[in-house]
């Protein structure tokens, strides 16, 4: 445990493993490198090659904190993958290992924490250990099966730092997926979990309780079927909500409700969290009863968007982005539409409004991409027998014509000055062109636009899309590149934070590159593309085209650093610039004169 960590080693590690998607000899060669060095089963006696191993792979999962794991889950399942059909299987067997020792390393922690010197030292370790056990859960529940007993007692930790709370969180992730595997577990063990679970739903703030009702929804849902449990924790939220909109319709100023005002926020986000994971309108929970639960629900939480604290108002539209995953019908009603589009179309709203309606949308998108490869999994299984292909098309189509209603209004959020609005409105872009739902010519435009951004990670993932775009419908780009270009004028436009000064079309920098430059390059390869493409844009510039000046100047500026590779690219544009001049030029001259 003491053993001193290896900071280059890991840097090393953390630089190779990101390019675990790249092209396909950079793929196999990172493949190959991280099987050698963690996914080889280690001799049983050499407990010191397993401790080095265990403080390597967890070092480099506590350095990816920040910015993701997808690496690690996508590298796990290529090497499972390559091994599916053999004999051997190594890479399970080092799997197999690693969680083990994870676990054995964990409890050992667990006592160092105790001796409090080391605290910061081993309550990171910890955590790390937990992630990484937390990631292979991700991709091989049936490892942690044999663990899930050991790991259901930091369900109580005792929570003061930040650690902690990851750790909770960790665990609850972890036996959401572990505990549907166990066979026959025991009635007290799982009675523990939904008690510990419970406590913590009451107790701590909004991850904490996201996390452990998505927990209690696998324990429940697929194990104890204890639906009175819940029911009871929803009516208590859901009570605890009719009662503060009463008190609110009564006396809005209420000096109560500003006392209550924590009480609110948390039933706000309850009732979401719980409505995302349990249908409430199912016999198990509300009997016999003809009450709707999910338009109930959908008029409580429509009233207190109106509320005129704003930090209600998000707390309300979070909780309705959770009932929407588990009854995305909703999406269709007047009211819901009417909310979401006036939040991303008015200008004047808050910023953080804008970004919550956007993170609704991501976030049923990405459960809607997740239930779909479930669905296609289950069906590999039995595809021989029945034909299950119209159970995903219906799923599809429902997400598809949700994004037809709100699609334009995100595209227009792109033309937000703030960067953090303009990032969520491309994330959901992106996830809806990978999912096929709508046409990509509508989008295109918007992406060259995005392209131009300040950032480097945005500018990336649009690029990426119209990469991918360009690869199945060839042509798509050129057809929309002038309106591209001039959309991205309008994007600068609203990041300038100085309106006086012009917006310029190169980037301030050593490299002087064209903000447009990757639309260019995309489109140069065709020679008739490429001519037809400059000579509308050099059409601008005619007096006939009527286009503001601000404009022609970040147009000229493109054009001036656009990247050409052969000399006769730019002598094109000479060329057609000096017809313009001994026809316009002159004109002008005469005008002058006269």
């Amino acid at each position: 445990i003491e053993q001193p960590t290896f900071p280059k080693i890991t840097e090393m590690c953390v630089k190779m493993i990101r390019r675990v998607n790249d092209e396909e000899g950079i793929k196999k060669l990172v493949n190959e490198t991280f099987q050698k060095l963690w996914f080889t089963p280690t001799p049983h006696h050499d407990k010191e090659a397993m401790t080095r191993k265990i403080l390597n792979i967890t070092d480099v999962v506590a350095a990816c904190r920040d910015t993701g794991y997808d690496w690690f889950e996508q590298l796990l399942q290529n090497l499972l993958k390559s091994e599916e059909d053999a004999s051997y299987k190594p890479v399970k067997k080092a799997c197999t290992q690693l969680v083990d020792n994870l676990v054995e390393h964990i409890l050992k922690y667990e006592e160092s924490l105790s001796d409090s010197d080391n605290k910061g030292v081993n309550s990171g370790r910890l955590v790390a250990c937990i992630t990484t056990l937390f990631l292979f859960s991700k991709i091989r529940p049936q490892l942690m099966v044999k663990h899930a007993m050991t790991m259901q007692p930091y369900l109580t930790t005792k929570c003061s730092t930040q650690n902690d709370f990851m750790v909770i969180c960790n665990v609850a992730k972890i036996l959401e997926l572990v505990v549907p595997l166990m066979e026959h577990p025991s009635e007290t063990f799982l009675a523990t979990i939904e008690e510990d679970l419970m406590k913590l739903i009451i107790k701590y703030g909004m991850t904490v309780v996201q996390h452990c009702v998505s927990c209690l929804g696998a324990v429940v849902n697929k194990v104890t079927q204890n639906y009175k449990f819940v029911w009871a924790c929803f009516n208590r939220y859901y009570g605890a909500l009719s009662k503060l909109k009463n008190q609110h319709q009564e006396d809005p100023n209420s000096t109560i409700l500003t006392a209550n005002k924590p009480a609110l926020l948390r039933s706000l986000f309850t009732v979401g969290a719980l409505c995302r994971h349990f249908d409430f309108d199912q016999e198990d929970f509300k009997g016999n009863s003809k009450v709707n639960i999910k338009d109930k629900v959908l008029e409580l939480l429509m009233y207190f968007t109106k509320h005129s604290d704003e930090e209600v108002q998000t707390k309300a539209i979070i909780g309705l982005g959770f009932a929407f995953i588990q009854h995305p019908s909703l999406m269709f009603e007047q009211e819901v539409k009417t909310l979401y589009n006036s939040i991303l179309s008015d200008k004047n709203c808050s910023v953080n409004l804008k970004i919550q309606v956007l993170k609704n949308l991501q976030t049923y998108l990405q459960e809607e991409d997740t239930r779909m490869q479930q669905a296609d999994r289950d069906w590999k299984k039995v595809a021989k027998q029945e034909d299950l292909k119209e159970m995903g098309d219906i799923s599809s189509g429902m997400s598809s014509s949700i994004m037809q209603l709100y699609l334009k209004q995100v595209l227009e959020a792109f033309f937000h000055t703030q960067s953090s609005v303009r990032h969520f409105a491309l994330n959901v872009i992106a996830l809806t062109l990978n999912q096929g739902l709508i046409h990509p010519v509508q989008c295109v435009p918007y992406l060259i636009a995005m392209g131009t951004d300040p950032e480097p990670s945005m500018r990336n993932k649009a690029d990426q899309q119209l990469v991918e775009i360009d690869k199945k419908y060839a042509g798509f780009i050129h057809m929309k590149a002038v309106a591209g270009m001039k959309m991205s004028y309008q994007v600068q436009q609203a990041i300038n934070t100085c309106p006086k000064d012009p917006v310029r079309g190169f980037r301030h920098d050593e490299s002087s590159s064209a903000l447009c430059s990757h639309l260019y390059s995309m489109i140069r390869g065709n020679r008739q593309h490429r001519r037809a493409f400059l000579i509308s844009l050099l059409n601008l510039f005619d007096d006939t085209a009527k286009t503001e000046v601000n404009m022609l100047l970040y147009i000229a500026d493109n054009l001036a650093c656009f990247p050409y590779q052969t000399q006769e690219e730019p002598l094109f544009i000479m060329h057609h610039i000096d017809i313009t001049l001994s026809v316009s030029g002159s004109n002008l001259l005469q005008s002058f004169k006269e």
